[in-house]
């Protein structure tokens, strides 16, 4: 039985129809947004980071206690009504030190992170373009400073310029933008002999625009995701110096010091001096490092769909 041609219709498309793209385009930073988006734990390790951060902006407005006030009267009470997290040796409210500690923490993170950003892109970013005998000098000069045993530094910055917070941030940046400057150098030797990059020295471009307007931003992504690990490393070396008694002096709170007030007495049945400041430590590290690697998948272009 033969079937009539009459039964087929020809599907007709239209030439533009035909080639419409049916997903619409996205941008290298829309994509990444997308997929970090996707990710659950990066977004809550982003959720926790600003809650800590309006924390320590306006959590002193929660509270009526001062963090520095002496009460010994009220010395080593348990958490309650009137003090949320207890009170320390002198009669301190725990509550308002976590959160004055939290301004200190956080800003020293943030701040080594951000100077460790400007010399560490600076630095390596030159040595990548130039190459040849100027990489090979400021590279070796980078070897010496890793070289250095870090406590050695910290304790000579102590010694010349006393303990405080300008000492600390000394500390942890004279060396800090080591590695920063090791990643934007290697990213920048990929990249220096693209096409466009080719083309800028062509048309007469000098050096530092090159790194400024084409090298540097081509490597935001992998220099926002060291971003994201140099700030809790920051935010532990501090609360390690200021444990050791090298960082923060009283009457400044921070909550490396305030774990180190809390620790000789936990066996005395005072656990919430120690455990307050080392819960808020431990969660601040955890965030910042689930971020930091929703970002690195965010940001590597095998995730890319």
């Amino acid at each position: 039985m033969s079937v009539p041609d009459s039964l087929f219709v020809p599907l007709r498309k239209e030439a533009e129809a035909a080639e419409k793209l049916v997903r619409p385009q996205l941008g290298f930073w829309q994509e990444a947004w997308l997929r970090l988006a996707r990710n659950r734990l990066a977004v809550i390790g982003l959720a926790v980071i600003l809650l800590l951060g309006l924390l320590a902006v306006f959590g002193p407005l929660l509270t009526t206690q001062s963090y520095a006030k002496q009460q010994l009267a009220l010395a080593n009470q348990a958490p309650n009504g009137a003090h949320w997290f207890g009170t320390d040796e002198l009669g301190r409210d725990v509550f308002a030190r976590i959160l004055y500690g939290a301004r200190i923490s956080l800003f020293v993170g943030v701040a080594a992170a951000v100077i460790d950003l400007a010399v560490g892109m600076l630095y390596g970013g030159v040595a990548g373009y130039f190459g040849g005998r100027i990489d090979n000098l400021m590279m070796r000069f980078v070897d010496i400073l890793y070289g250095i045993p870090y406590l050695l530094v910290v304790i000579l910055m102590m010694v010349v310029l006393g303990p405080g917070l300008g000492t600390i941030l000394v500390a942890l940046t004279i060396t800090g933008w080591i590695g920063m400057a090791r990643i934007v150098r290697g990213q920048v030797l990929k990249l220096k002999n693209a096409e466009y990059v080719l083309a800028a020295r062509t048309l007469g471009a000098g050096a530092g625009y090159i790194i400024r307007r084409h090298l540097l931003p081509n490597t935001m992504g992998v220099i926002i995701v060291q971003v994201t690990f140099s700030i809790p490393s920051a935010i532990f070396a501090e609360a390690f110096l200021s444990f050791l008694g090298l960082g923060i002096q009283p009457p400044l709170a921070s909550w490396g010091v305030m774990a180190n007030d809390g620790l000789p007495t936990i066996l005395s049945g005072h656990w919430w001096r120690l455990f307050y400041p080392s819960f808020f430590i431990s969660v601040t590290l955890l965030a910042f490092n689930l971020l930091g690697d929703g970002l690195q998948d965010a940001f590597n272009p095998k995730q890319r769909r």
